[in-house]
């Protein structure tokens, strides 16, 4: 049972990162969500029901009559509504039922999206970390790889030193379901990186370690501190506005395609397996799509 209960598990985390990153849902989201699929996992524990693939419609059925009478509507169809929305989830990415599922709203897109930061809160977010500490340089070059390559808040505090290659100005990056791929560094970042490797991270590194991002305490960063490294950043630089690592991530997409980076570069920078995910990630217009379309191709 406890095997099984793992296997549950692991989709659920699945699902909870694509929430948090892909789209960018409120840890409120997010904590909801986890609770209401935590009830259903027990549920069909129970069942011992060992893959979320055996789910079927007998099995939403008796689900949705074994939540409580005494639940308030507005409970019992959040619950539903979250077990449904994982499903699809899990169905898109080839690992949900065979059995087709009712249609479901899910999460709204657009309010969940955040603002792309102006390139002047951007540097002052960055220039305030204190260079002249170990770890004030290392927040420096966190930050530095999150937005200059565009990477995920787990892609850059699990990145190895042997994964930079200094030399090309790119990094490898192993991103979502085992999938690499290879990220160009801006001259800054890369400077900013090179110099933590050579001066702060002999200091903070207490035994050897591969990764390249190391805590206070010369140990694996954790994603939560890189969301609380960030935070008293922000504080520093005395801006109000709400700023996450995808916030981060966010802004270096926003920023490439108002420069007139090409769509579909953006989607292999991002490691985005879909060009739509791309367009809604990044708020981008149809309509600019469109203009930059027929500005650019020979027979438009």
């Amino acid at each position: 049972m406890e095997a099984q209960g793992t296997a549950l598990d692991e989709d659920i985390e699945w699902f909870l990162d694509h929430l948090k990153v892909e789209r960018a849902a409120s840890e409120h989201t997010c904590t909801a969500y986890a609770n209401d699929l935590a009830h259903a996992k027990a549920f069909f524990l129970k069942r011992e029901l060992e893959a979320w693939f055996e789910v079927d419609a007998a099995s939403l059925t008796a689900y949705e009559t074994s939540l409580p009478l005494e639940l308030a509507p507005s409970t019992r169809r959040r619950r539903i509504s979250a077990l449904r929305s994982f499903l699809k989830f899990l169905k898109r990415n080839g690992a949900g039922p065979v059995t087709d599922l009712p249609t479901v709203d899910g999460i709204r897109k657009g309010k969940l999206l955040p603002k792309a930061l102006p390139l002047e809160k951007l540097q002052r977010i960055l220039a305030a970390a204190d260079p002249a500490s170990p770890q004030g340089l290392r927040d420096r070059a966190l930050m530095e790889l999150i937005y200059g390559a565009g990477l995920r808040v787990s892609e850059a505090v699990n990145v190895s030193v042997n994964d930079l290659q200094a030399a090309e100005q790119t990094i490898r990056i192993l991103g979502k379901r085992g999938k690499t791929r290879l990220v160009p560094l801006p001259s800054e970042t890369l400077s900013w990186v090179v110099q933590y490797l050579e001066v702060a991270r002999p200091k903070l590194a207490k035994k050897p370690l591969a990764n390249l991002i190391l805590s206070d305490k010369g140990l694996r960063m954790l994603r939560q501190t890189a969301y609380d490294r960030l935070e008293k950043l922000v504080v520093l630089a005395g801006i109000t506005d709400h700023v996450s690592p995808h916030t981060l991530r966010h802004s270096y997409a926003v920023h490439l395609l108002q420069g007139g980076a090409d769509l579909r570069a953006v989607q292999e920078l991002l490691g985005h397996a879909s060009i739509a995910t791309t367009q809604v990630y990044t708020g981008l217009d149809i309509e600019e799509v469109r203009r930059k379309y027929a500005a650019a191709h020979p027979r438009a």
